[in-house]
C-alpha cells in the first residue's frame, strides 16, 4: 500500500463522538443575541428557553400532547430523572448491548435496587433479542448505542398495546435517526450530540403515559430536587414550558437554538437525517472496498448512522493479543490526530479495539472521504511499523 500522505485535508477534522462537530458555517456571531448576565426566569429568558423548546418539537415532529422539557446534566440526567421518576410499579426488561445500556442496569439493580429486572444483553457489535421483550414490563434501552454502533431498526418490535413504558435513551438517535414516537414514552438526549451544541443539558420528552404514571406514582425512595417533576401530584407543568429546575447557560441554549433553525434551514428532520445517510454511506463505500477496516455491526439493518464504530480485520492485527490490537487502534487514530486529519475518532474505552468516527448531520460527506485517505495512510504507516 503506497505510504505517501493524501493531499488534502478535512476542512473541519472534528469527528468527536460527543461533543460532536459544530454545524458548518458555525461562528460566535451565532451567539450575539444570547441574553448574557440575565435571569433565565426573566421574560427575556424564559422566552429564549419556550422557543428552542418549540423549535425541537418541530425538527424532531414530536406529537401535540408530548411534554419537552430542558433538564439538568446531559442525557445522563434526562435518563435518571425518567428512572428515578417513573420505575418501580412494574418490572423492567432493561436492554444492554453497549456501555450506556450497560449503566442503566447498573443503576436500576445496584441503586434502585428493583429486584423484578430482566437484563436482556447483547455483544458490542450485536443488540438484544428484541422479539423477547415482555411489554408488560417497563422498558429501558438505547435507540442508539453511541460506543457500539448498533441502533434499533425501528420502532415495528415496540408493542402499540403495551402496559408498561418504554425508555428510550436517544442521544446520538435524534436528529438523525427517525423515532417511532406513538411506541415511546420517555425519549431524552442532549444537544450536544447530533446537533453539536454545547455539553451539560438534558432534554427529557414525556408521552401522555409517562405523565399518567409521574401523577400516579409515589417512588419509595427519597427524590433529589433535581429528579422532581411533580408536586401535589401534579406535573410540574412550568418544566416544560421554559421553567428550568436549575439555573441553565443562556449561552448554551442560544446555540442550541442556532443549530435547530440551521436545521430548519435543510428542510428539518428529512434533511438532518438525508446528510449523516450520506456521510454512512461514504465511509460504508470505503469499508466495502477495503481490506483492513469492517464495521463493529454486521447487520446492516441495525448500523448506526451517527456513531459509526469500525474494527480491523487485517490478519497480521487479529494475530495480535487483544492489549496489541488496542495499542494498534491507538496508534491509527494517533496517527490521524497528529496530522490534523481527525480528531478523537477512538473507539469508546470500554468497547472492543478500532474506530468510531461520528457521521451525524454536521458532518460534511466531503470530509469524510478525506479522512478515509488518511485512515488508509494510517494503517499502512502502523502496519509498516508493526512488521519492521
Amino acid at each position: 500500500m503506497d505510504m505517501q500522505k493524501p493531499a488534502a485535508l478535512p476542512k473541519n477534522p472534528n469527528f468527536s463522538s460527543g461533543p460532536c462537530a459544530k454545524r458548518p458555517g458555525w461562528s460566535f456571531e451565532a451567539l450575539k443575541d444570547a441574553p448574557l448576565g440575565r435571569s433565565h426566569r426573566a421574560k427575556v429568558g424564559k422566552a429564549k428557553l419556550k422557543l428552542a423548546i418549540d423549535l425541537t418539537r418541530e425538527v424532531l415532529q414530536v406529537p401535540a400532547d408530548y411534554r419537552i422539557g430542558i433538564v439538568p446534566a446531559s442525557d445522563t440526567g434526562a435518563v435518571e430523572m425518567a428512572m428515578w421518576s417513573l420505575l418501580g410499579p412494574r418490572p423492567v426488561d432493561a436492554l444492554a448491548w453497549e456501555s450506556f445500556g450497560e449503566g442503566w442496569v447498573t443503576d436500576i439493580a445496584k441503586q434502585l435496587k428493583l429486584k423484578d429486572t430482566r437484563v436482556l444483553k447483547a455483544g458490542y457489535g450485536e443488540i438484544s433479542d428484541l422479539a423477547s421483550v415482555n411489554f408488560d414490563h417497563d422498558v429501558i434501552f438505547t435507540w442508539n448505542g453511541t460506543t457500539s454502533g448498533v441502533r434499533v431498526p425501528n420502532g415495528d418490535w415496540i408493542a402499540a398495546d403495551r402496559k408498561g413504558l418504554t425508555i428510550a435513551d436517544s442521544t446520538s438517535a435524534a436528529f438523525a435517526q427517525r423515532l417511532d414516537w406513538q411506541k415511546l414514552d420517555v425519549v431524552t438526549f442532549s444537544w450536544q450530540k447530533a446537533l453539536g451544541g454545547e455539553g451539560g443539558h438534558g432534554v427529557l420528552i414525556l408521552s401522555p403515559r409517562a405523565v399518567e404514571r409521574l401523577e400516579s406514582y409515589t417512588p419509595a425512595w427519597p427524590m433529589p430536587k433535581i429528579f422532581r417533576m411533580t408536586k401535589g401530584g401534579k406535573l410540574i407543568e412550568g418544566i416544560f414550558q421554559g421553567e428550568t429546575i436549575n439555573t441553565p447557560s443562556m449561552l448554551c441554549v442560544e446555540d442550541y437554538i442556532d443549530a435547530l433553525n440551521w436545521a430548519k434551514g435543510l428542510g428539518g428532520l428529512d434533511g438532518l437525517v438525508a446528510r449523516a445517510d450520506a456521510n454512512t454511506k461514504v465511509l460504508a463505500d470505503w469499508v466495502a472496498k477495503s481490506a483492513w477496516a469492517a464495521f463493529l455491526a454486521k447487520d446492516a439493518a441495525i448500523r448506526s448512522n451517527t456513531s459509526v464504530c469500525l474494527k480491523v480485520i487485517d490478519p497480521a492485527v487479529t494475530a495480535l493479543s487483544l492489549e496489541q490490537q488496542a495499542a494498534f487502534a491507538k496508534k491509527l487514530a494517533s496517527l490521524v490526530e497528529k496530522e490534523k486529519a481527525g480528531y478523537d475518532i477512538g473507539a469508546y474505552r470500554d468497547a472492543p479495539p478500532g474506530l468510531r468516527i461520528w457521521c451525524g448531520a454536521t458532518i460534511e460527506a466531503a470530509d469524510v472521504a478525506l479522512l478515509t485517505q488518511w485512515l488508509d495512510w494510517a494503517f499502512a504507516t502502523a502496519k509498516a511499523e508493526l512488521s519492521a
